[in-house]
């Protein structure tokens, strides 16, 4: 996946497009990533009418202080799996009471990695209220740089496609 500037750029337009033609807002749970895709979506003038909150919260205290992660779940699957990026999304539906949020956990690199979850593991999750959340896994390559490019990018052509069925 080739995840330049200028595809993050029409990546980020369009799910901005989108949001502001079904008149909906958003917000971010991001850890590995950074607030990269809250970065992404806020390049656009006007974006504080679609992006209500960008939070990042990379580490395990702030998840479950900020997003409301149960410490139990992160101690059973680990801050990179699904379970976590579920609670991460309700979490940031509930904190900034948007409509659709989206969130990221991942192994980015170089260090961190595991024989279950090596470097470039990422999990992406993203749901809407009232609406079940959908989650995915990815593995990329790369480098700390390319696998977060590569995150951010999956992740805004993941709403936009998950915002086009609702």
């Amino acid at each position: 996946m080739q995840a330049s500037d200028q595809a993050l750029e029409q990546a980020g337009s369009e799910l901005a497009a989108l949001l502001e033609k079904q008149g909906r807002t958003m917000a971010t749970a991001e850890s590995c990533t950074g607030g990269w895709v809250a970065k992404v979506l806020t390049d656009r003038p006007g974006s504080s009418a679609y992006l209500l909150a960008g939070l990042v919260t990379y580490s395990n205290d702030a998840k479950q202080a900020i997003l409301g992660v149960e410490s139990s779940v992160i101690a059973t699957h680990g801050a990179v799996s699904e379970p976590v990026v579920r609670q991460m999304v309700a979490g940031a539906l509930s904190a900034a009471g948007a409509d659709v949020a989206v969130a990221i956990s991942g192994v980015a690199g170089p260090g961190g990695g595991s024989a279950e979850k090596p470097v470039g593991t990422v999990w992406f999750a993203w749901g809407a209220q009232g609406r079940s959340t959908e989650t995915r896994v990815e593995c990329f390559d790369g480098d700390r740089d390319q696998v977060r490019r590569q995150a951010v990018l999956y992740v805004l052509q993941g709403v936009t496609e998950f915002l086009r069925t609702l």
